[in-house]
């Protein structure tokens, strides 16, 4: 079992299930959506969410002509997790989580779309806090 919540906590869920897969996706769409270098999402078919607190602050936005869909919640714009009805994959942003997750992810997927700034980024300086 894990739980998330959204940035002002006013969305809160509950995951009861094991991931099977964890993907770091590259392409454009996802890109624009998380605004970094990639989404991180964990993803299920047997998991399912169960929503605590918030759900009034729940939306769903499909990009046309595609299978792209973001959760979020309307007050702060956190990524939360999705489950098309009727259909049996979960997704949820592993950043949305406050548990542990678990699981390294499997792979880094649409790389042939990577920003083009998004390489060798082991080699950038680490700051434990913020910059001075």
């Amino acid at each position: 079992m894990a739980t998330g919540q959204c940035l002002c906590g006013a969305v809160k869920f509950r995951i009861s299930g094991e991931f099977e897969s964890f993907f770091l996706c590259h392409c454009s769409r996802c890109r624009k959506d998380s605004g970094s270098a990639h989404s991180a999402n964990l993803f299920s078919s047997t998991a399912s969410v169960s929503w605590l607190s918030g759900e009034e602050y729940i939306r769903v936005f499909r990009l046309s002509g595609s299978r792209h869909v973001k959760c979020f919640c309307t007050n702060c714009g956190s990524a939360l997790p999705f489950s098309e009805e009727g259909q049996s994959l979960l997704a949820v942003p592993a950043g949305s989580l406050d548990s542990r997750v678990g699981m390294r992810p499997n792979a880094h997927i649409c790389c042939a779309s990577r920003a083009d700034w998004d390489h060798d980024l082991a080699s950038v300086e680490g700051i434990d806090g913020l910059p001075s």
